[in-house]
């Protein structure tokens, strides 16, 4: 009975995974969203507003519209405007499967900050009812900004990203460990969520 429940809860997940992406003057933001296989036609249904199978560009723009309403960024307290730059949406048949994944892509302009420790807040609310989630910095493409730290609360609605800013490109060595964090991260996010999947499935 407990692992039947626990299966059911599991299949009853939409899954929001998000990559942030800093530089010194923009934030990228990379949403994966997959809902599980009792949940999907709910899911579905809120994208496909007219029911006729088939995902317009009015529709894609407004179901991402309303998933960046509920993300918030700041940094240093400052809030972020965030603005969507594109998305794709998977096939009905693969979202019933429990394996098509809605991509969001936005970005938000940074203000000028000076050189030194600031703070990224990231916290995504949507579809707290159902929802769980995954976040993580990626490497950053400028060799001006260094990740320091990743902390997340329980449920990694909020996550906070430390790192520095300079004017001066960071040396090879302090990339590496940044790139090293960051990866292993994001390899153990995406293997737990698979190992979850295959678990459910037997």
């Amino acid at each position: 009975m407990s692992g039947s429940w626990t299966s059911a809860h599991r299949r009853d997940e939409y899954l929001q995974a998000a990559r942030l992406a800093i530089d010194p003057d923009r934030v990228d933001l990379a949403l994966d969203l997959t809902p599980g296989i009792a949940v999907a036609d709910v899911v579905l249904s809120e994208i496909d507003v007219d029911r006729n199978g088939l995902i317009s560009a009015a529709e894609a723009r407004a179901y991402s519209d309303r998933v960046l309403s509920a993300i918030a960024l700041d940094v240093d307290g400052i809030p972020l405007r965030v603005e969507l730059v594109d998305s794709t949406f998977p096939a009905f048949d693969s979202v019933r499967k429990g394996e098509g994944t809605t991509r969001i892509q936005a970005a938000a302009s940074m203000p000028r900050l000076a050189d030194g420790l600031h703070h990224l807040r990231y916290r995504n609310t949507y579809r707290s009812d159902i929802g769980v989630y995954l976040a993580n910095a990626l490497v950053p493409a400028s060799d001006r900004v260094i990740v320091a730290a990743q902390r997340r609360d329980l449920y990694q609605r909020d996550l906070v990203i430390d790192y520095q800013l300079s004017r001066q490109p960071a040396s090879t060595a302090r990339r590496g460990l940044s790139v090293g964090v960051a990866g292993a991260l994001i390899l153990i996010a995406n293997l737990w969520w698979r190992t979850r999947r295959r678990t459910e499935d037997l």
